[in-house]
């Protein structure tokens, strides 16, 4: 029932209560609560249709009385102090900041947050660090042939580089197989979008940024592939 990526997610919950915001059909608080890891969840949906998924999910595991699920958006779900963890799950990095920022308040007590976004993570940390939060822990993982960024945030202050910004400190430090993956194809991708508009006058100003990302790659990442840092190296040109 629950996929690896949820798995994963489950392993950096902690605390006796949590709310799983954005929680579809409730798997991952159902699996939480049965396997006795938490005492009590709140399963957050603002769409009607995997709210009442959810709570038929939840009802049919016997769980109406461990997890509340909840229709609202975002953590006005929750109430200030009601839970000890927070996880966002599956969403696109900006989302996420959104509905960090905009549901501060519920913030206040700085339960643990774990967060795991497909795309765009930089907007995540960037709202950590206006949240007064520090990443303890990232990791990534792969299902499905998406990619997914996991970060796990307390309560704490940090900088970072815009290179451990774009990437994540962590992730950044470790380098394995499935980030080599994820950031070789936007590599790649961008390269192809300076070749086309490399001798476009009035794409300069977007040249110049694409050439500022690429010069962050090469700088911040050890690809795997040799050959794709030579062949940027040899046909680029810094303007």
């Amino acid at each position: 029932m629950i996929g690896n990526r949820l798995l994963k997610v489950a392993e950096y919950v902690k605390g006796e209560r949590m709310a799983d915001i954005g929680s579809d059909h409730a798997y991952l608080p159902i699996h939480l609560v049965s396997s006795e890891q938490i005492s009590y969840a709140v399963a957050g949906e603002i769409v009607d249709g995997p709210f009442q998924a959810a709570a038929k999910n939840v009802a049919s595991h016997g769980l109406s009385g461990r997890i509340s699920v909840r229709k609202g958006s975002g953590l006005e779900v929750i109430e200030k102090g009601e839970v000890d963890c927070i996880t966002i799950c599956g969403m696109g990095g900006p989302l996420i900041s959104d509905i960090l920022l905009t549901g501060s308040k519920k913030l206040a007590d700085k339960p643990r947050l774990i967060l795991q976004s497909n795309i765009h993570s930089a907007a995540v940390r960037n709202a950590l660090m206006k949240l007064g939060y520090q990443i303890i822990a990232e990791d990534i993982i792969k299902e499905k042939k998406h990619i997914y960024e996991i970060m796990v945030a307390e309560a704490g202050e940090m900088q970072l580089s815009d290179a451990e910004m774009k990437f994540g400190p962590y992730l950044l430090k470790e380098q394995n197989e499935t980030f080599n993956e994820k950031w070789q194809k936007e590599y790649l991708h961008l390269q192809r979008i300076e070749q086309t508009i490399i001798d476009k006058p009035a794409q300069q100003e977007k040249l110049q940024e694409i050439e500022a990302q690429l010069k962050l790659y090469q700088e911040a990442i050890h690809f795997a592939n040799q050959r794709i840092t030579a062949t940027d190296q040899s046909s680029h040109s810094v303007r």
